[in-house]
């Protein structure tokens, strides 16, 4: 579709289009009170969009949204894409230093704020070297803010799309690095499209009839499509929970809205098996973020009669580009290729091997993003012309399945969101406790990776497990609550090289030879 248009904004894909097919009056968005059809939607986002541009702000300016998952979102990520304005989506769970680097390293103009949470930029607002407006949503409102709800509603419910293409700049998302540095990873307008039109169709088969509820939140990658343009492109409905996600809030959730489809994370799966509840009116589950053990999957459908589709996806890649079919579902195994991606599995120099042997994924598809922002180098190493390189270690079995290994570097996924080994060693020896320290992942109960932290004390401190738990809630109160080292294990000395680097796949061994 967007091939065989010179102008191509992807507001008018997903919002403007349903109300000329005749779905102005689908529900579009159920948060806890609130409804919206599509025509309402519309007439929101030309609203926002409208007083984006009242601000002066122009095609390609950036406007960082840090907003829970409610029916203000895709208001304000839609409103800023039709102007041809590029938002930017925040982490909610981050810490005020990391809002400083986002919001410096994006040079966002704008950024759109929840009341609820002005308090982690409120510290580093005169750290903020770029920010022209801070415009709050829903609550109260400081003198140095405006009232952008109110700044909204005096403004028409008309508005043209801005004469953008399909390969104009259209969203960012930050993806995290091995140095601790997350990146802008760059999409364009028709990146959502592209993935609307193969994992969603093909896998999820989804319709206007489907209602679609998604735990993973709307600022990771596999939250944005699972909530907002998956179902805006064929004109169904989404359920937002704008609070914490728990196994209680889930059922909750599923109960009281009956979604057809539901998106979780492998370690939600995990604890939603030990909690009271129902799937009552779900035709499909799906998992992303990090490999599902086939553990869970097994004791998932015995328990509800119904599988868990497993995929991988990316930042880069916009979503999930290896899945399982959601018929032949096979425990341990991420699928085939999605149709209309593709995939390669490759050695040190680039070259295929062969099946059955591991090597890293490469991945293709239109989806892909189109470079990180003002990280040239990384660019190259990871977006090699029509490929991605994943950093992901996989093998290909004789059918074409492909199986997930690990990581090539030392990267954790932690309920579906990546974490830097070295940003949680750089905050745990900030403790005055401790000399040394190097986290990897270790396994829990149900199978799946946390990070695990091996210590040396200083002289004078003695390992307790008070003190254990002492750096768990320093860590806690430093870094986003999921970084937080699960076990800690104190050590006399780390093994290392004779050039003094420490020796990771030493402590993996030692947690391998445990697990034994």
């Amino acid at each position: 579709m967007y091939k065989d248009q010179a102008i191509f904004n992807a507001a008018s894909f997903f919002i403007d289009r349903h109300l000329e097919e005749g779905r102005g009056n689908n529900l579009a968005v159920i948060s806890g009170e609130h409804r919206m059809t599509y025509a309402e939607m519309a007439s929101g986002v030309n609203r926002f969009g409208n007083a984006l541009k009242s601000l002066g702000l122009r095609m390609e300016d950036r406007v960082a949204l840090l907003l829970p998952d409610s029916e203000t979102y895709p208001q304000a990520f839609f409103g800023a894409v039709k102007i041809g304005a590029v938002p930017i989506c925040l982490n909610t769970l981050m810490r005020p230093k990391d809002y400083a680097y986002f919001l410096n390293d994006s040079r966002a103009r704008v950024v759109m704020v929840d009341e609820s949470l002005l308090p982690v930029l409120e510290p580093v607002r005169d750290q903020l070297k770029y920010l022209e407006r801070l415009l709050v949503v829903d609550g109260e409102v400081p003198d140095y803010a405006f009232d952008f709800a109110a700044l909204a509603d005096s403004q028409s419910a008309e508005l043209e799309c801005a004469p953008t293409c399909a390969d104009d700049v259209c969203f960012w998302l930050y993806s995290s690095g091995s140095t601790g540095y997350p990146k802008g990873t760059v999409h364009l307008h028709h990146d959502m499209v592209f993935a609307s039109e193969t994992y969603a169709r093909s896998i999820l088969n989804i319709t206007e009839r489907d209602r679609c509820f998604s735990a993973a939140k709307l600022f990771f990658a596999y939250g944005l499509g699972n909530g907002l343009y998956f179902p805006f492109s064929v004109g169904a409905s989404v359920v937002y929970l704008g609070g914490r996600v728990t196994p209680e809030s889930v059922f909750d959730v599923i109960a009281r809205y009956r979604p057809t489809l539901y998106f979780g994370v492998p370690t939600l799966y995990g604890t939603m098996l030990e909690a009271e509840g129902s799937l009552e009116g779900v035709r499909m589950c799906v998992s992303a973020g990090e490999a599902l053990p086939a553990d869970i999957l097994r004791r998932w459908k015995d328990r509800f009669g119904i599988g868990i589709t497993d995929g991988i996806g990316s930042t880069e890649m916009a979503h999930i580009f290896i899945s399982n079919d959601g018929i032949d579902i096979r425990p341990g195994c991420t699928g085939k290729p999605v149709p209309g991606y593709e995939a390669r599995i490759v050695d040190e120099n680039f070259q295929d091997v062969p099946d059955g042997e591991i090597g890293t994924l490469l991945a293709k598809g239109d989806s892909a993003a189109a470079f990180y922002w003002n990280k040239h180098e990384k660019t190259k190493e990871t977006m090699m012309g029509e490929w991605i390189n994943t950093g992901d270690k996989f093998y290909r079995d004789d059918e074409g399945y492909y199986y997930y290994v690990g990581r090539s570097n030392d990267m954790l996924k932690v309920g579906g969101i990546w974490v830097s080994p070295i940003e949680v060693e750089s905050c745990v020896i900030e403790h005055p406790a401790v000399l040394e320290c190097a986290v990897i992942g270790a396994r829990d109960m149900e199978g799946l990776i946390k990070p695990k932290a091996y210590v040396v004390l200083r002289e004078g401190y003695n390992p307790t497990p008070e003190l254990a738990r002492e750096i768990q809630v320093f860590v806690k109160t430093s870094l986003a609550h999921y970084k937080y080292p699960r076990w800690l294990e104190f050590v006399e000395e780390l093994p290392k090289t004779k050039t003094g680097k420490i020796m990771r796949y030493m402590l993996k061994q030692w947690e391998t030879e445990k697990a034994a």
